[in-house]
């Protein structure tokens, strides 16, 4: 959960998108279930996690 709040802090989820994500997970008690993540949150979750690295890469290239 810890990367859902940096995602939110860098405002790469909103805070609606951050509480929606946030509650699935803690419903879904398998990875099977996370898997059936609506697809609107599965798109802003990847988004995030691809902005995340590009940052990531341009920090370690500076």
């Amino acid at each position: 959960m810890q990367t859902l709040d940096v995602m939110l802090s860098l405002n790469l989820l909103t805070p609606r998108q951050h509480a929606e994500i946030r509650a699935w997970t803690a419903r879904a008690r398998t990875p099977e279930k996370i898997m059936e993540m609506p697809p609107h949150l599965w798109r802003a979750l990847e988004l995030a996690s691809v902005l995340m690295d590009f940052d990531g890469e341009l920090e370690q290239t500076c």
